[in-house]
């Protein structure tokens, strides 16, 4: 009985399921955009950087604060993606100048981001732009209408442009030199590539775009908090593995720019499954578990796919020989 309850009750919730769907697949492209910074690193360059979670933090904080002082919300966008290339910086001096581990200059440059965006934001943790006094480019508060000022379209346009410019970057001499430098670096200090500088300024686009996003996520919500960053990296990467396991079979997102798209679908389709976990009834304070144990399936996915088929192309070699 409990169960036929349980289930009639889920029923019963569902319009309230559908009227959130919007604002999940809103958020979904946010997070999306940040997650494409994220790809640049953790695939194309192969640098495992947490300095993400600072800078989504940076972008926000500066943005609210340029947005507060009479700025246009493309100005502030453009000036948080200048920081966000400021911290990436940052990241890659302590690791190629410094020879620092990767891994942790993102983590001491996520640590010292945590102050600056204390100060940025003028010793307060979270500062507050409201739609009604200032003009911005996305809100949740139109998220749910079927017009201009739904915050869908600005955002799909967005996600479409960028992953045009990063395809057309990507293809140029420069952008090759930097994925041969993910790749392989000996053989690409073999061919007189600079592998150190294509790294820092890999850092740099990666924590740029992710200030972007930031940039969008505080006018989404109406507010920048220092900690709107935390975790993530590992939204990042979920949206990164979720897109690469559902659509990298796709042969249109086999190239660079499908690859991105996929990416930026992965984080839609991420916290739409967040969305309907909720709405089961999960308690939100184990959403950040949730999260681990996601990305740890989609993590573990390929490579017990790739166990299954050795244990298969093993047992067929077996009967042949038989």
């Amino acid at each position: 009985m409990e169960i036929i309850n349980y289930f009639a009750e889920l029923a019963g919730s569902l319009p309230k399921l559908l009227n959130q769907i919007p604002g999940a697949a809103a958020q979904g492209l946010i997070w999306g955009i940040m997650a494409i910074g994220v790809y640049i690193t953790y695939r194309i360059l192969d640098v495992a950087d947490l300095t993400v979670d600072g800078s989504i933090a940076t972008g926000g904080a500066v943005a609210a604060m340029l947005i507060i002082n009479g700025w246009s919300f493309w100005s502030a966008m453009c000036v948080a993606f200048l920081f966000g290339m400021l911290a990436g910086l940052v990241t890659g001096i302590f690791h190629t100048s410094m020879g620092i581990p990767a891994i942790l200059s993102g983590i001491l440059t996520q640590l010292a981001l945590y102050s600056i965006n204390l100060r940025i934001m003028l010793g307060k943790a979270n500062t507050a732009v409201s739609v009604n006094k200032y003009e911005m480019l996305v809100s949740s508060r139109y998220v749910r209408e079927l017009s201009l000022e739904n915050p869908m379209f600005p955002l799909i346009i967005i996600t479409v442009l960028l992953v045009i410019v990063m395809y057309w970057f990507f293809g140029t001499e420069y952008g090759s030199s930097l994925r041969a430098t993910g790749s392989n670096q000996a053989m690409s200090r073999a061919q007189g590539i600079n592998t150190e500088s294509n790294k820092v300024f890999g850092l740099m686009l990666s924590n740029g775009i992710v200030s972007f996003s930031g940039a969008l996520l505080t006018q989404y919500q109406g507010y920048a908090d220092v900690n709107m960053g935390r975790g993530a990296i590992v939204i990042g990467l979920a949206a990164v593995i979720i897109g690469e396991v559902v659509f990298g079979k796709l042969k249109p997102m086999r190239g660079i720019a499908g690859k991105l798209l996929a990416v930026s679908m992965g984080a839609i389709i991420y916290y739409l499954v967040i969305q309907v976990v909720i709405w089961m009834g999960l308690n939100t304070n184990d959403l950040k578990m949730l999260t681990a144990l996601v990305v740890a399936m989609f993590l573990a996915f390929p490579h017990w796919k790739a166990k299954l088929a050795a244990r298969k192309a093993a047992k067929e070699g077996g009967s042949v020989r038989a």
